[in-house]
This record gives C-alpha cells, structure tokens and sequence, in this order.
C-alpha cells in the first residue's frame, strides 16, 4: 500500500466570485457545531436543512439545477419583518459565509449602511441612472432594484449566467454589506479540487496560482473556523480583538 500523501495541491483563484461554490460544510458545520443549529436531513433526499436555536432563521441547501441551491428565510420578529435570501450553486461558500456569521454574530460588527460602500472604494463602476456597480472584469453586477427594494446580484461569463444571489428587501441591510464586502474582496479564494469545481477557465478573466499545502493544513482549516465562530462572545471589552473568521494561506507559483 502507498502511504498517504503529505502534501495536497491547493488552487488559489481570483476574482473570488469565479471560484466556483467550493464545499458547503464551511457554512453548515459551524452553523451547527458553533452556533447551535440543529439539522434535520433525509437520508433519501439530497438536501440539508439546518433551524437557528429559537427557530426563527432556517437555511436550506438543496441541489436544484434549475434555481438557487440556497435558501436562508428569516421570520418576522416584534421590530422586523421577515426576509429572505437565496443564492445559486456556484455562489462561493465564502459569500454565504459572510452572511451567516453575520447573522449569528452576538455581537455585530459595524458595517457600511450602504451596500454599494464596499464595491464603491473597490473601485467597481457606478452605472448611470440605476442603483447598480459592475466589477472591474464586468462579469457581475451588483443593483437594488427601485420598485421592490430588493437587492439582486448577477454573475455571468459571456452573456452565460453563472450564479445568482437575491436578497429580499427587507433583508438586515448589515447582511447584505457583509456579502458585498466579501464579494469586493480581492484575496484569491483556495480549492481543493482543481478545476472541476470553476465555472470558467477563461485565461482573461480567471488567475489561477498553485502551492502544495500540509493535508493536515487543509483538513484544520474548517475546525479552525468552527473554534473561531465558536469563541465569539456577546460584549467583548475594548481591549479584545476579534478572532479570524478563516484561516489564510499566501499563493505562490509553484
């Protein structure tokens, strides 16, 4: 038998929201280990499906090749009304990410009251006479729609759409800037599993650099987010930092 190999090639790609999803346990391993979620799945069925301790936040995850993969519905509370959010199955679980730890953050960083802040200092393009940005490589487009308030965000590669996310309008407007801010993000995002995951491949648009990491690295990475997630606490003094919400690795050229 051939030993275990030591080290796992690692793919860093930029820009993130060509990443592809990359693996959904960085969104409901924490959510359940570190925040309480509780889950309820089908053994018969491809789906997930995770309930926030006071049963007022629900996420779904559910392949669906035709819609969105991810469903997070929230229910009215005395002083907001319900909301919901969904995004595609290429949205990179980073993004969810944002807005889930987001979302059970005891205590809520302050954020830009506007979502397009973050697109804006990016430097994505305004476009004239709609509230919308475009990415710099022009393959998103970030708008809040005039008539319902609500907020979409498109992906696509050649008139080809790739993903979506939708944000209904009555969506904590905290959330939705924690998404952009991760979405504006220039710091590659990392896979495991080379190309079979991206939605593109396109040289113009895709950079690629690889680096063989530790596969005890790569297997920490998820725990430690979980202990990071987990370590939260509802009133840190002014003297706390908060924890890294993810561990980084640096590219390189191999």
């Amino acid at each position: 038998m051939s030993p275990a190999p030591e080290t796992v090639e690692v793919t860093f790609i930029a820009p993130r929201h060509l990443a592809g999803g990359g693996d959904p346990a960085w969104i409901t391993v924490p959510l359940h280990r570190a925040c309480g979620w509780s889950h309820g799945n089908d053994p018969l069925m491809p789906r997930v499906l995770l309930s926030s301790p006071d049963q007022t936040a629900f996420l779904r995850l559910e392949p669906d090749p035709g819609g969105q993969w991810w469903r997070l519905l929230h229910a009215a509370g005395r002083d907001q009304p319900a909301w919901y959010a969904s995004f595609g199955g290429h949205t990179p679980v980073e993004l969810i990410a944002a807005v889930t730890d987001a979302l059970t953050d005891p205590a809520p960083t302050s954020v830009p009251s506007n979502p397009h802040d973050p697109l804006a200092e990016a430097g994505w393009i305004p476009v004239d006479g709609r509230q919308a940005y475009i990415s710099p490589d022009d393959t998103v487009q970030v708008e809040r729609i005039s008539a319902s308030g609500s907020w979409h965000i498109t992906v696509s590669v050649d008139d080809r759409p790739v993903w979506a996310a939708r944000f209904h309008e009555h969506t904590p407007v905290q959330l939705i800037t924690q998404f952009t801010t991760a979405l504006a993000d220039t710091e590659p995002l990392w896979r495991t599993d080379g190309v079979d995951g991206m939605p593109t491949l396109n040289p113009a648009l895709v950079n690629r650099r690889f680096l063989d990491v530790p596969v005890a690295y790569v297997a920490a990475a998820l725990e430690e987010r979980v202990d990071a997630l987990a370590a939260r606490v509802p009133a840190p003094s002014a003297d706390q930092h908060p924890s890294p919400s993810a561990p980084r690795m640096s590219p390189r050229h191999r």
